[in-house]
C-alpha cells in the first residue's frame, strides 16, 4: 500500500494549535473534576461528603497525570531531533491511560529503542484503536511487515471505525480539519514521516485493524 500522492497540506502553526486544542480538551474533564472536588470539600463540612470528594480528587488527579504522561510521548518533542524512545516507556503510558477494568492491552512488541516518531505513531494508532471500542474490549499490539511496522487489533462489542478516519489517515479528509479530526490526520503525517503507510479498516465482526507498514 502506498501513501496518496498529494495528502492535504496543513501549516505548522495550524497543526500545533489544533494538537494543543486536542490535548486541552482531553485534560478539561479530570482537571475540572479536581476543581469541583475541592469546592465541595471547602463548602460542605459533612464527613461522608468530604470522603467522596477526596476520592474524586484522587481519581481525577491520577487520570490527569496518565493523560499528561501519554500526551508527552504521543504529541510532545520527547527529546532532541533524532532521539529514540524505549518501547517499554510507550507500553507503560499506554497501560496507564488506556488499560482499565473494561479494556485489556495485549502487548506483543519487544522492548527496544526506536526513533521517537515511530513510537509516537504507535501511540497515536492506539488512540484511534481504543476509540473504536467504546464499550471496552481488547487491544492487541503486534509487529507487522517483518517487525518494521505495527498492527493493532481492537476487539470489542460493536467495535466500529468512524467514517472519516480512513480518509484522515491518508491525508484526504472529507471535511475541514478541526481539533476533533486532527489526531488521525496527525497519525498519517507521522506514518509518512517514518516511510510507512497507515490504514484502518473493520475486519471480522466486532474487530477493527489499524496497520502501519
Amino acid at each position: 500500500m502506498s501513501a496518496p500522492a498529494s495528502p492535504i497540506a496543513i501549516g505548522a502553526l495550524d497543526l500545533a494549535a489544533l494538537l494543543c486544542s486536542r490535548v486541552c480538551h482531553d485534560l478539561i474533564s479530570p482537571v475540572g473534576a479536581i476543581v469541583n472536588g475541592l469546592e465541595v470539600m471547602d463548602e460542605d463540612k459533612d464527613e461522608e461528603t468530604k470522603v467522596f470528594a477526596l476520592d474524586l480528587i484522587k481519581k481525577s488527579a491520577q487520570q490527569a497525570s496518565a493523560k499528561l504522561q501519554f500526551c508527552r510521548l504521543a504529541f510532545g518533542a520527547a527529546g532532541s531531533a533524532g532521539a529514540q524512545i524505549d518501547l517499554g516507556d510507550a507500553e507503560k503510558v499506554a497501560r496507564g491511560l488506556l488499560g482499565d477494568d473494561k479494556t485489556t492491552i495485549v502487548w506483543n512488541l519487544p522492548r527496544e529503542l526506536l526513533p521517537k516518531n515511530r513510537v509516537k505513531l504507535l501511540l497515536n494508532m492506539l488512540l484511534i484503536a481504543v476509540g473504536t471500542i467504546p464499550r471496552g474490549g481488547t487491544l492487541a499490539v503486534d509487529p507487522a511487515d517483518g517487525g518494521t511496522g505495527f498492527r493493532i487489533t481492537a476487539s470489542g462489542l460493536n467495535a466500529r471505525l468512524a467514517d472519516a478516519t480512513a480518509g484522515l489517515l491518508v491525508g484526504s479528509p472529507g471535511h475541514p480539519v478541526d481539533a476533533h479530526a486532527i489526531q488521525p490526520l496527525y497519525t498519517g503525517i507521522l506514518a509518512r514521516d517514518c516511510g510507512l503507510a497507515v490504514s484502518a479498516a473493520s475486519a471480522e465482526k466486532d474487530t477493527v485493524l489499524i496497520t502501519a507498514v
